[in-house]
């Protein structure tokens, strides 16, 4: 079983969308409830989408349930902060546009691009982790390669 490394804040996430699921399952099963007193159930669209709907939130529940239970926490006391990790704030600059941007590298299950929050599985998560402040590191994203310049890296 491969351990999946998250922040604090990814793990109370994980935790809170998994209880928000499980009170829903209720309401679910008093909608199969319902939808069963209208009678035949071969022709009940209301009892068939009342059952997609628990399965669908069936497996979110098994899914969720598997990420926290591989869930390790990050110790930055065992990290390395001179070097990009999982948790880190990374500041870089693109050596084409010269535009600097910031990342914060997540696992996968964490990742937000909207937010800065980039997966370290991604090409350019895998490129700058473990990588120092002044190194430049290539990351092969579907335009082409993209050469980064890491300006900075902090918590």
């Amino acid at each position: 079983m491969e351990q999946l490394y998250v922040t604090q804040e990814g793990l109370d996430k994980l935790k809170t969308e998994l209880q928000e699921c499980r009170q829903q399952t209720q309401k679910v099963a008093d909608a199969i409830e319902h939808a069963r007193s209208f009678g035949d159930l071969k022709e009940n669209a209301e009892y068939h989408a009342a059952k997609e709907q628990q399965a669908m939130l069936q497996a979110r529940i098994r899914d969720l349930e598997d990420k926290v239970s591989r869930a390790v926490l990050l110790d930055e006391t065992e990290v390395d902060t001179s070097k990009a990790y999982v948790g880190a704030t990374v500041r870089v600059l693109n050596k084409k546009t010269r535009k600097e941007f910031e990342y914060v590298l997540v696992s996968a299950v964490e990742a937000d691009i909207a937010n800065g929050k980039i997966s370290v599985r991604s090409p350019v998560g895998q490129a700058l982790l473990g990588k120092s402040a002044g190194e430049t590191v290539t990351a092969e994203v579907p335009s082409g390669a993209l050469e980064l310049e890491i300006l900075d890296i902090s918590r």
